[in-house]
């Protein structure tokens, strides 16, 4: 798979641009401020629905401007698919695929697998849990569409839970609070199940990516609960469900719901010390570039497209031999890099210059 054209109206910097990618490499070489990384960014959009970066639509849409709008047309073996967002400022986002709206934003991130690196992906290793959920979540969606769908599910189940919890603390009703324990326990119990499955096709992918990309010893996960469920022994509803019941007079004086896989707490190790607070900045920012290389791979071993890979200005911080060693990684699909200075990027490909306005 791979990214055909791309148009932005009011997008950042960018009042209009048209931009038509080669399939192979493509490095986009421009100063700081120029616009390389919006041009990434609209890219993720159209296949993640969301900011790379963790910012509001909002904050995406040009200055001055009320509505934005970002457009692209992928091309597949089966023919192409074209994705279109309009931002609104005020108003919601609109969403069509081939002209259609789809039934599930989820459906977009499954049909278009993209895998994006930025700088501040050190936020997976060195935040809170989070953002390390929020990638085992992103990654099982994109590997399998029912993951998406009861990602959702868990989500309104446990907002509705809360909602009611928020309003009636010790009034609410026991009936209907049995109603939303049974929803979070059965969808809750299937995004654990698919964040399981992704912690066991990346054990090998990210050992191998961490040892690839320049450093020795070892990277794993552990994976921690607060309901009982572990990685090993697995959590179906049933447990999830116990854990509920036992939770629920302490859920109404604190008016939320405290235990279940939104807490989860999916921890990296290296070399048997906690990543987070134990390993160095560089081992650090090897680790999380290590997550993306291995989430990389997996996507291209398990889905028919190869995924699209943006890195941006990620060889500003590698030395020669772990720029050597991701880019030796990448196979034959369609990549976009942008660097401030060419020569740090390891392997030739189509040049673009980007100076705000253009790319040329």
């Amino acid at each position: 798979m791979y990214l055909s054209w791309l148009e932005l109206t009011d997008i950042r910097c960018y009042e209009t641009l048209r931009f038509e990618p080669d399939d192979g490499i493509n490095v986009l070489v421009g100063d700081n401020g120029a616009g390389k990384t919006s041009i990434l960014e609209a890219v993720a959009y159209l296949g993640l629905l969301k900011s790379f970066r963790g910012t509001p639509d909002i904050a995406m849409i040009r200055t001055a401007s009320e509505r934005a709008v970002i457009r692209g047309e992928f091309t597949i073996p089966s023919g192409t698919i074209k994705v279109e967002v309009e931002l609104a400022n005020p108003g919601r986002r609109r969403v069509l695929v081939n002209g259609k709206r789809p039934q599930r934003n989820r459906d977009v991130m499954a049909q278009i697998p993209i895998v994006a690196f930025q700088p501040d992906d050190l936020d997976l290793v060195k935040r809170g849990p989070g953002l390390r959920r929020e990638y085992l979540d992103d990654l099982a969606a994109q590997l399998w569409p029912q993951a998406g769908a009861d990602q959702q599910d868990y989500e309104r189940a446990v907002r509705q839970r809360n909602s009611l919890l928020k309003q009636e603390g010790r009034g609410a009703d026991s009936i209907t609070l049995d109603v939303w324990d049974e929803r979070v326990a059965v969808a809750g119990s299937a995004v654990f199940s698919h964040r399981v499955r992704v912690l066991g096709d990346l054990d090998a992918a990210l050992g191998e990516a961490y040892r690839l990309v320049g450093e020795h010893g070892s990277l794993t996960w552990k994976y921690e609960t607060n309901w009982g469920a572990t990685v090993d022994q697995g959590g179906g509803a049933e447990r999830l469900r116990e854990e509920l019941f036992e939770r629920r007079r302490r859920d109404m004086d604190q008016r939320v719901t405290s235990g279940g896989p939104h807490r989860d707490d999916p921890a990296l190790v290296v070399d048997g010390r906690p990543a987070r607070s134990m390993a160095s900045q560089g081992e650090q920012r090897t680790v999380a570039l290590a997550l993306r290389v291995a989430a990389y791979r997996l996507l291209r071993t398990h889905r028919p497209t190869t995924p699209i890979l943006l890195l941006d200005d990620v060889f500003s911080e590698l030395d020669p031999a772990h720029a050597h060693g991701v880019m030796s990684l990448l196979g034959d699909g369609q990549v976009l890099v942008t660097t401030a200075r060419e020569d740090e990027v390891p392997k030739t490909g189509r040049r673009w210059n980007v100076d705000g306005r253009r790319v040329r």
